[in-house]
């Protein structure tokens, strides 16, 4: 169905209201987001805002929306022709670098009184999902822990699918420690200490790999 004018400009209207979002983002975080001053730099008045976003979470919510289904995507051309959890890890750094303030928004610090609506975690499902489908191709990745009985009596996270315990396992501690490197790296915690940040997210990934 065609556009109507009047739904392209409010198109236009939304997206600029989340680009000026962002750059507040980047410099004061996530919890100062608000939707006064964004209305302020685009010279509107905050009630004309407030008819594109009923809200700071809902603005926040989009926003979220936004940076989960770009990471999916990247992991989908990544995952093409076959899942590969290699090509996953360096997508998902090369999805980080490109935008850090977009990465801390679905992977820092909560922002306080805020809560994702359902749809938001649906998509962050489906990230998980890929990531067990490239799991699953792997070798076993040991001897059976208490861990893994635990995640298999508490599996709601894995939205369904049908890995076993092991590969679950394995899906999660790649996904922690590779989150552990990134945070770190993309929170300066690396700087002076004279190493190449993606050598070592490259040993990491060897190690969890091997």
């Amino acid at each position: 169905m065609t556009e109507t004018p009047r739904e392209r400009y409010r198109a236009q209207v939304r997206t600029e209201i989340k680009e000026r979002a962002w750059e507040q983002i980047a410099t004061a975080g996530a919890s100062a987001l608000s939707l006064n001053a964004v209305a302020k730099q685009m010279g509107m008045s905050g009630p004309a805002l407030y008819r594109y976003f009923a809200g700071r979470d809902e603005l926040i919510s989009e926003l979220i929306r936004d940076a989960y289904r770009s990471l999916a995507d990247a992991f989908r051309a990544a995952a093409e022709p076959a899942p590969d959890p290699a090509a996953l890890a360096r997508a998902l750094r090369a999805w980080a670098l490109a935008d850090p303030q977009r990465y801390f928004l679905v992977y820092g610090t909560p922002v306080p009184g805020y809560h994702a609506p359902s749809d938001v975690t649906g998509i962050a499902s489906e990230i998980m999902t890929t990531l067990l489908d490239a799991c699953a191709t792997l070798p076993p990745a040991g001897p059976r822990t208490p861990f893994d009985a635990h995640i298999e009596d508490h599996r709601l996270w894995a939205a369904g699918h049908p890995a076993p315990p092991a590969v679950l396992r394995r899906a999660l501690t790649c996904w922690t420690r590779l989150h552990g490197v990134l945070s770190l790296e993309l929170a300066g915690h690396f700087t002076g200490m004279e190493f190449d940040p993606a050598l070592l997210f490259e040993a990491e990934l060897d190690a969890l790999l091997g």
